[in-house]
């Protein structure tokens, strides 16, 4: 019984030191305080307006809930920026009468990251994901909102584990 008592006496401490190494996330320990991401521009050839206002403030929030680091709008430790570089719709595939069963919206993003105290780490990479929908649906509104969403859900988790999480 004592033995337990001190197994766990020893166990205990060590988690929590353990804890400053490791997160859940998989970031391990940032060397870090705040980062910054500046507004990404719509470079595309086809423009769908407001796009790039909602990639930039996914990307930050994504940052803010999967960190403890704090946003800031100058001189962060961190530093995201970039274009919106392709928006684009093409069908996918046909039916029996030649029309298009499915149209796949494409959008590729130019991301340049800065680490001030770690400038290894620097790199400039293209990110891209697609979201295919209903040809007889416009790309409007709610299908609009959705696919953007799944859209930047992924770019912004491959933009994260490529800085952060170096998997």
């Amino acid at each position: 019984m004592k033995f337990k008592n001190i197994f766990i006496l020893f166990l205990v401490p060590l988690f929590f030191v353990s804890c400053k190494y490791y997160n859940f996330t998989g970031t391990g320990k940032i060397d870090a305080d705040s980062f910054q991401v500046n507004y990404f521009q719509n470079n595309a050839q086809l423009i769908e307006p407001g796009i790039e206002r909602t990639f930039t403030l996914k990307l930050q929030e994504l940052l803010q809930n999967q960190t403890s680091l704090s946003l800031t709008n100058t001189n962060g430790d961190l530093l995201y920026e970039g274009e919106i570089v392709e928006y684009r719709i093409s069908p996918m595939t046909a039916t029996a009468d030649q029309r298009a069963a499915q149209n796949r919206l494409y959008i590729a993003i130019n991301v340049r990251f800065t680490n001030k105290k770690t400038p290894e780490d620097d790199f400039e990479k293209r990110f891209s994901f697609y979201y295919d929908y209903d040809a007889n649906t416009q790309l409007t509104g709610p299908t609009l909102n959705t696919a953007l969403d799944v859209i930047y859900e992924r770019i912004t988790q491959d933009i994260f584990n490529e800085s952060l999480a170096k998997w």
